[in-house]
């Protein structure tokens, strides 16, 4: 079995300024440099021949390349107990169709669809804290609920292979799809 998910990988500019955000929050769990994207479809645990035919069904989408920007911040979770925060992009409707694409290509091939609706986020933290974390996320989003960062060109996406260890997740690009 692998643990398999569709993203679009970050600048080093863009992770290092999002790394630079990191501090304040008691009981975040940061993501690393390595863990920084935009997750476009989550697969889950498939069989390692599924893989190849998840690699044949993204290989076969046409879409063209598109500018975004990571741009504000919120939560997942009741402020109250919030339980991740996130920065925002900008704009989505390319993000958006990219994400249709990858949906209806994969469910042709019998992969589930997603019944929540798509909402594009880059993961900065989990958080476990609840309510006692809460007054640093609101600090937090008070800080840099408007960060923008320039626009850069997303000229591709990439196939994801993840493990969970103690350290958190480890990520491995199983393969790039280029955006015309």
């Amino acid at each position: 079995m692998i643990r398999l998910f569709v993203g679009v990988g970050l600048p080093p500019e863009v992770r290092r300024y999002l790394l630079t955000l990191q501090s304040g929050i008691r009981g975040a769990r940061w993501q690393r440099d390595d863990q920084l994207h935009l997750t476009l479809k989550f697969i889950g645990e498939v069989e390692e021949t599924a893989a190849d035919d998840i690699d044949t069904a993204l290989s076969a989408i046409d879409a063209p390349a598109f500018p975004l920007a990571v741009e504000g911040a919120g939560v997942f979770g009741p402020p109250s107990a919030p339980r991740m925060l996130w920065a925002g992009v900008s704009p989505k409707d390319s993000v958006v169709h990219l994400h249709d694409k990858i949906e209806a290509a994969l469910a042709r091939i019998g992969m589930p669809v997603e019944e929540r609706k798509f909402a594009p986020h880059i993961t900065l933290a989990r958080l476990s804290n609840g309510r006692a974390g809460a007054a640093g996320v609101a600090a937090f989003l008070d800080a840099y609920g408007g960060l923008k960062t320039p626009p850069f060109m997303v000229e591709e996406y990439l196939l994801y292979s993840s493990k969970m260890s103690e350290n958190g997740s480890f990520y491995r690009i199983e393969a790039r799809y280029p955006l015309r």
